[in-house]
């Protein structure tokens, strides 16, 4: 993935100079996919300037951490290597002790534990780290598994954030389409039916776009799984849909539905900002974008049942127990 680089002038130590070479270091740090030693940097470096030495590349190193621009990992071999995190977001290893390859991970459950964690203790956090070591799938069994490059990185990320994206239209798709059978009032089942019918039309054009992207790599359904979240598989609206099969009334139905609705908002645009340019960016903000039409319609639809129930005259018998209680 291209990264834009950062405002250089922002990014000096505390009363320091502007250094050229550093900001040469940074550019050639910031182009790199993966992880690179001090001295796999140092090499890089060179081809472009010769002039710079390894010392100056291992100091530039230690404050691009300290200035959170890099992460500094351990796969166990001895040496330490060194990944961007400028607008790349936080994510976590699997380390082999056996070939000492890494694959990445990211999850927002692993996140949300560690900033309550930190937060039950008003800990300020700048860096964390979470690497997990053991066996790889294929110093185990002997299967090789194709290499990944940051071509293949985006795919994968892309694939995700789609089946993300298409899990959760189909639990909208079954919790509108259910709302609609059990909503009383007539406005209020109208747009239930509205909403399903939008969820249905996206489910399409998402599934659509998966089989298109399947279709640019073979071997892509296959690849591990890279993004990580709570509800991903059965979608995050399936907690609303078991809401309403436990019975509910028109405005409940219509509160369950905003939950949801703000909930599938708020986690595409918080995981979509943190993002890179990708594909996987784009589906994450437009999906958000689209949650958000869908809240915004709900929201105004709540406040107008709730005007018509306080307009409608209470039953003759009803209002004559009000008086008689009164």
């Amino acid at each position: 993935m291209d990264r834009q680089l950062p405002d250089l002038s922002s990014l000096r130590p505390a009363g320091g100079k502007r250094s050229t070479k550093r900001d040469r270091i940074l550019q050639v740090f910031l182009r790199q996919e993966g992880h690179v030693s001090a001295d796999d940097l140092f090499d890089l470096v060179r081809r472009e300037a010769a002039g710079i030495g390894r010392a100056t590349v291992y100091r530039t190193l230690q404050w691009l951490v300290g200035a959170g621009i890099a992460r500094k990992v351990d796969f166990g071999d001895g040496r330490s290597r060194f990944e961007p995190s400028y607008r790349h977001p936080r994510h976590f290893h699997l380390i082999c002790t056996t070939c000492h390859s890494s694959s990445e991970f990211l999850s927002s459950d692993v996140e949300s534990l560690m900033e309550e964690i930190a937060a039950a203790r008003n800990f300020t956090t700048s860096q964390s780290v979470v690497q997990i070591y053991g066996v790889c799938d294929e110093c185990s069994t002997g299967r090789k598994t194709p290499p990944i490059d940051g071509a293949t990185t985006e795919l994968v990320f892309a694939r995700d954030a789609l089946r993300m994206a298409i899990a959760t239209e189909r639990s909208g798709l079954e919790f509108y389409t259910r709302a609609a059978g059990i909503t009383k009032d007539p406005r209020g089942r109208s747009v239930f039916r509205k909403l399903a019918a939008e969820e249905g039309e996206h489910l399409g054009t998402l599934e659509k776009r998966y089989r298109e992207l399947l279709a640019s790599d073979p071997q892509l359904e296959s690849r591990p799984t890279f993004l990580f979240f709570k509800g991903a598989a059965s979608g995050l609206f399936a907690a609303g849909a078991k809401q309403l099969r436990q019975g509910v009334n028109d405005q409940e139905a219509l509160l369950i539905g905003i939950k949801c609705e703000r909930g599938s908002h708020q986690f595409f645009k918080k995981y979509g900002e943190r993002f890179e340019d990708s594909e996987g960016k784009q589906v994450f903000l437009e999906f958000a974008d689209e949650e958000k039409v869908h809240l915004d319609l709900l929201m105004r639809e709540y406040r107008a049942l709730r005007e018509r129930q306080a307009n409608t005259p209470a039953p003759a018998g009803a209002a004559r127990r009000a008086a008689k209680r009164r």
